[in-house]
């Protein structure tokens, strides 16, 4: 008896309808709003202009009835463009340049991001902070094709400053825009020093959200400041800086337009050391109008980068597996 009036006394348990696609998004047609102009944008500019690799794989041939037309009525080659590219005299010189200089900045931003990030984290005077993070910033939101006619004020030939310091102190002015040797070294520099105050501030703001209990707990324990940056800042900024060394290796294939385009000034003897595959891509467009070379070349770097960030998340992720990006 007394176990009949428990199950009599027990709540009935009723079964949740399972809510259809509509009436999800209805409860959260609101949030759904905030992101459709992201993403339409990823749809139009990043996701319809995908099809457009079959071009890789075509004899380009453009049409006056239309790009679309163009690419539906242009006789397929296969794996042509891929072989030409590659077997091209340029492939190699192009590789070289791409990944070298790829592997520096990643390596040089990947140290000096976190560095200021952890320095600035550690600066008590408000004020400071803000003109050094001000004074950081500013050269990230300069064009290129401003910052290269603040380089061509320091190097060039007769109106340089760096030649008028040579020439006032007896020397020989240097055209340095028909000077390979130096351009490896101009290029690193202005590429992080512009990057340096945006790469920073991801960093600095993990920094910054770390609870000051950890601090308080390492002071009591004698440890110093290096001892603290040690054991608690660095622990704590590893996984955010795992995850985007992920994406930066992505980016191994690509370089930035601007630096190595505009900076030299299309200088042609500079073309060994500044030629990499979005210039090889630009000069291929407008020097042979060769679309499905130049398509091919960019199907290159967008799966090669694929690859690459697979591989190094596999590998993070056996390793650290909450550092991991999926």
């Amino acid at each position: 008896m007394e176990n009949s009036a428990a199950i009599e006394q027990a709540p009935v348990r009723t079964k949740k309808k399972k809510k259809n696609f509509f009436q999800k998004v209805n409860e959260n047609k609101t949030y759904l709003l905030f992101v459709l102009p992201g993403t339409l944008f990823l749809i139009i500019f990043f996701y319809i202009p995908v099809f457009a690799n079959v071009v890789a794989f075509q004899n380009f041939q453009y049409s006056e009835k239309g790009f679309l037309w163009s690419l539906l009525t242009s006789p397929f080659v296969g794996f042509k463009n891929f072989e030409f590219f590659f077997k091209s005299a340029d492939f190699m010189l192009v590789l070289r340049n791409t990944v070298g200089y790829s592997l520096t900045f990643l390596l040089l931003n990947f140290f000096f991001a976190i560095f200021f990030g952890i320095v600035m984290s550690q600066l008590r005077n408000h004020r400071a902070l803000r003109v050094y993070q001000t004074s950081m910033l500013f050269p990230y939101f300069l064009s290129w094709a401003i910052l290269a006619y603040f380089v061509y004020a320091f190097l060039s030939t007769d109106k340089g400053i760096i030649n008028h310091w040579i020439t006032g102190g007896g020397g020989t002015a240097i055209d340095f825009y028909n000077a390979p040797q130096f351009w490896p070294f101009i290029i690193i520099f202005m590429g992080v020093w512009k990057g340096i105050g945006y790469n920073s501030i991801l960093y600095f703001a993990t920094a910054s959200g770390i609870d000051p209990s950890y601090y308080d707990a390492a002071m009591i324990d004698g440890a110093n400041k290096w001892q603290q940056i040690r054991n608690v800042t660095l622990p704590h900024i590893m996984p955010v800086a795992t995850l985007m060394l992920i994406l930066n290796i992505g980016g191994i294939f690509r370089s930035d337009f601007g630096l190595f385009y505009l900076l030299p000034r299309t200088s042609g003897t500079l073309i060994n050391v500044t030629q990499t595959f979005d210039t090889y891509i630009y000069r291929a467009l407008t020097t042979t109008n060769d679309i499905g070379m130049s398509t091919a070349a960019g199907l290159v770097q967008s799966v090669v980068g694929a690859a690459l960030i697979i591989i190094t998340n596999l590998i993070v992720r056996k390793r650290q597996p909450d550092a991991a990006l999926f």
